[in-house]
């Protein structure tokens, strides 16, 4: 049993019957009255993000889990396939247990977190960038705007992305995962 003073990104915790991952987390200290904890769970099994506040000192059950290392391996449709890069096993997941499922290419290399219980796999952690090929975009026009306009660019795994208006066809960017924006373009 762990209590809210353990709470952090990426903590698992069985909550209303089913297993919880923390994506957010805020400790408040009002002036007038207890403290509590404001999260946002997302649900492994679902992919349901909801709001909820504990207070203070509030026992959660935590479950442990350990990450390995996969390997993205294709999408048939319904199933996303990994295959672990120490013994060569197979897994695969429903598009509820990631992320950003748009921004993943064949051969990329994940975290996956699995329940030490009955190791099942929980969810996937993507790097925190992903460098993609622009695919489709339109011309951007030089001079037509002093602030930072921007415009969509569908990039290979088929995730459209907002970038500047600089960049084209072919141009390889960096993209992070975690909001699905641009960072920067990549010269080679």
């Amino acid at each position: 049993m762990a209590t809210t003073s353990d709470i952090r990104k990426g903590l698992c915790i069985r909550y209303n019957h089913d297993i919880y991952k923390i994506i957010e987390f805020l400790h408040v200290k009002p002036g007038k009255g207890p403290a509590f904890v404001r999260t946002k769970l997302k649900s492994v099994t679902t992919g349901k993000v909801i709001d909820n506040t504990f207070s203070a000192g509030h026992k959660i059950d935590d479950v442990r889990v350990e990450t390995h290392k996969f390997q993205y391996l294709y999408n048939d449709g319904e199933f996303y396939h990994f295959m672990n890069e120490a013994d060569y096993t197979q897994i695969r997941l429903l598009e509820a247990a990631l992320d950003r499922p748009d921004l993943m290419k064949e051969g990329e290399v994940v975290t996956v977190l699995i329940n030490t219980e009955d190791n099942m796999p929980l969810s996937v952690e993507m790097p925190a960038s992903v460098v993609l090929e622009v695919t489709h975009t339109e011309p951007g026009v030089k001079g037509n705007t002093a602030t930072n306009a921007t415009k969509p660019a569908t990039v290979e795994t088929g995730a459209e992305v907002n970038v500047p208006l600089f960049i084209n066809e072919g141009d390889k960017i960096k993209v992070e995962t975690e909001k699905g924006t641009y960072k920067e373009r990549i010269k080679e």
